[in-house]
C-alpha cells in the first residue's frame, strides 16, 4: 500500500503498466509512461538543487506536464505549489515570495506576465517553461531559465531525500476572500488518506474514468487525480470551459465520474445531456457549497442512472462528510456524516458537545488534518487546536480542525450546514444563514444564480440583499420578494433583489465571490436607504 504519494502512480505501473492512466486533448499515457515522466521531472528537479521540502510551483492549466511536475516534485522530495491558472499576476507573485519558492514551472505567457515580478522573488532560482515550440528566452534576470524536454532530460545520479508520510507533500492555498491567501501544508499522509477515504465510498475502481474539471489548486481537484491513481482508473483532464462541453466529454469518453462545485451544477442541470453521457456516468460529486434543490432534482431526471454525492469538505482537512445516496430524498439539505477514517464533533464556544438540534461548531479530527498554515502560525494557532474531549495530562495533545462552520446534528446523528460564521447576516438582532434564502430564491424558478448579502444598515445592523442572474431575460423583482414572503420569514426575506448582468463573480476555486459582491454593492444600496 503507497505511503507517499508518488508511489500511486509507481504502484499501478507495476500492476497494469498499459492501463490508461491520463489523457488531456489528444494525449493518451499508461502508467508505465506516466512514471516514467513523473522519474524523469524528479531527476530534473534534483539536477536543479532541488532539497528536501523546497517548493516548486507550477503554474499551468490541467496538462500532462501539470501532472508530471506535481507528482515528479513529491518524487524528488520537494513540496509542490499548484497555483490556479486564474489568478492574476500579483497573487501569483505573493504566493511564489510567502513559500519561498525555488522553481517555477509555467508556460511562456504565463511567466511573461510575471516577468516585472520575479525579480522580487529571491528565493527563486529557476524557471522551466513548457513550451517546446521554441528555445526558451531570457526572463529575470537571477533565473536560470530551461524547457521542459531540457528539465526531463538533466541525468541527476543524486538520490532522493529520504521522506516519510508525515512530511510536506504540497501547499494549496486558500481563495483569499478575507485577506491574503493562506497555504495549506498538507503532507504526504494527509493526501493519501483523503484519496483512499473517498475513493471507499464512491467505490472507485479500475474501469473508472474521472473527469477533472476543477483546478488543481484546489483540494476538491486535485482528489480527482488522487483518487483515480489510488484505483488505478484513469483521469481525463478538461479546462472547464462552457456547460455543454462538459456533457460532451463525457460522452466523448465515457466518463464515469463527475466532481463540480454549486455554480457549474446550476449551469450543467439545465442541458440535455446525450445519450451515451445518460448512459456512462456512473457518480456525481458535489462539494463547495449546497447544491439547490431545484438543481439536484433536475440533475436526477436528466442524468436517472447517475448516483449523485453530496459532499462537505474543508481545504484544512480536505473532505469531512458525504451524504449516502440513499439518504438524499429523505434528508436533501444534510450533508450527512463523517467520511471513513474522520470523526466529526458539533461543539459549543467551550468545546462541549452540542445536543441535537443544537447549532454549533463543526469541528473535524482525523488523519486528514493538515499541518496548518505556511508561514502562519497566529492563524494556525486559530484554526488548529487541541480537538474536544481528551482526557487532562496528555504530553501532546491531539490537534483538530476547527473549522468556523455553524452545524446542526440530527436525533441520528446527521449534520445539516447553517453557515460559516463570517458569512452569517446578523439583521435586527437575528442570525441568518444565507444558504436558506437561497433554495428560496432557486425554487422560484426566476434565478439562474444567487447569492443573499449583509450589506450594513444604520437601522437593521445588516439589511438582506439578494444579487441574481436571471433564469430569463423578463425578471419580476417584486413577484420574486413575494415569493420569498411566502416561504421565508418576514426578517429574513431580502429587502431588495438585484439582477446582475452577467454570472455571478467566482473567486478561483469557483465559488461565488460575496466578499466582493458585498463591496460592489455597499455604497449603491447605502444611498438607496439613506
Amino acid at each position: 500500500m503507497a505511503r507517499l504519494l508518488h508511489e500511486l502512480i509507481t504502484e499501478q505501473a507495476d500492476r497494469c503498466p498499459n492501463a490508461v492512466a491520463l489523457v488531456h486533448r489528444q494525449t493518451t499515457l499508461d502508467y508505465a509512461a506516466l512514471v516514467r515522466q513523473v522519474a524523469a521531472a524528479a531527476r530534473g528537479l534534483l539536477a536543479l538543487g532541488l532539497n528536501r521540502g523546497e517548493r516548486v510551483a507550477i503554474y499551468l492549466p490541467k496538462q500532462e506536464e501539470t501532472v508530471a511536475a506535481l507528482f515528479g516534485t513529491a518524487l524528488a522530495g520537494g513540496v509542490f505549489v499548484p497555483v490556479n491558472p486564474l489568478l492574476k499576476p500579483e497573487q501569483v507573485a505573493y504566493i511564489l515570495r510567502d513559500c519561498n519558492v525555488r522553481i517555477l514551472v509555467a508556460s511562456r505567457g504565463r511567466a511573461d506576465s510575471l516577468e516585472s515580478l520575479l525579480p522580487d522573488c529571491p528565493d527563486l532560482h529557476s524557471l522551466i517553461l513548457v513550451d517546446a515550440a521554441s528555445p526558451p528566452t531570457a526572463h529575470a534576470h537571477h533565473l536560470q531559465v530551461l524547457g521542459w524536454p531540457a528539465l526531463l532530460a538533466l541525468d541527476e545520479t543524486r538520490p532522493p531525500a529520504r521522506i516519510i508520510d508525515l512530511d510536506m507533500a504540497a501547499i494549496l492555498y486558500t481563495s483569499g476572500s478575507t485577506g491574503k491567501p493562506k497555504g495549506v501544508v498538507l503532507s504526504h499522509g494527509n493526501l493519501l488518506a483523503g484519496a483512499s477515504s473517498v475513493a471507499e465510498y464512491l467505490g472507485n475502481r479500475a474501469d473508472d474514468r474521472i473527469l477533472a474539471i476543477l483546478p488543481f489548486s484546489f483540494d476538491y481537484g486535485l482528489s480527482q487525480l488522487t483518487t483515480a491513481f489510488l484505483a488505478g482508473a484513469r483521469a481525463v483532464l478538461m479546462d472547464y470551459l462552457l456547460p455543454r462541453d462538459v456533457a460532451t466529454m463525457v460522452a466523448r469518453e465515457g466518463i464515469t465520474g463527475l466532481a463540480a462545485v454549486p455554480p457549474m451544477w446550476v449551469q450543467l442541470a439545465p442541458l440535455k445531456w446525450p445519450r451515451a453521457a445518460v448512459d456512462s456516468l456512473r457518480y456525481l460529486t458535489n462539494s463547495g457549497g449546497a447544491m439547490p434543490r431545484a438543481t439536484l432534482a433536475a440533475l436526477r431526471r436528466s442524468l436517472p442512472k447517475t448516483t449523485p454525492y453530496l459532499m462537505y469538505g474543508l481545504t484544512e482537512a480536505f473532505r469531512s462528510t458525504y451524504l449516502p445516496p440513499a439518504e438524499i430524498d429523505r434528508r436533501p439539505d444534510s450533508i450527512g456524516k463523517a467520511i471513513p477514517n474522520a470523526e466529526i464533533l458539533v461543539v459549543r464556544e467551550d468545546g462541549t458537545p452540542c445536543a441535537p438540534g443544537e447549532p454549533g461548531e463543526l469541528v473535524h479530527r482525523g488523519a486528514l488534518v493538515a499541518l496548518g498554515y505556511w508561514n502562519d502560525p497566529a492563524k494556525t494557532a486559530e484554526r488548529f487546536r487541541p480537538a474536544p474531549g481528551q482526557p487532562p495530562g496528555l504530553p501532546v495533545p491531539e490537534l483538530a480542525v476547527w473549522s468556523g462552520d455553524t452545524v446542526r446534528a440530527d436525533e441520528e446523528g446527521f449534520l445539516y450546514f447553517i453557515g460559516r460564521k463570517d458569512d452569517m447576516i446578523k439583521t435586527s438582532g437575528y442570525r441568518v444563514s444565507p444558504t436558506e434564502i437561497e433554495e428560496v430564491l432557486y425554487s422560484s424558478g426566476q434565478a439562474a444564480e444567487a447569492a443573499a448579502l449583509g450589506i450594513p444598515h444604520p437601522a437593521l445592523g445588516q439589511a438582506i440583499v439578494a444579487v441574481i442572474k436571471p433564469l430569463r431575460d423578463a425578471f419580476n423583482e417584486n413577484g420574486l420578494i413575494n415569493h420569498c414572503k411566502q416561504h421565508l420569514p418576514n426578517f429574513m426575506t431580502p429587502l431588495q433583489i438585484i439582477a446582475y448582468p452577467t454570472d455571478l463573480p467566482r473567486n478561483p476555486n469557483g465559488k461565488i465571490d460575496r466578499k466582493r459582491l458585498v463591496e460592489e454593492l455597499r455604497d449603491r444600496f447605502q444611498e438607496a436607504v439613506s
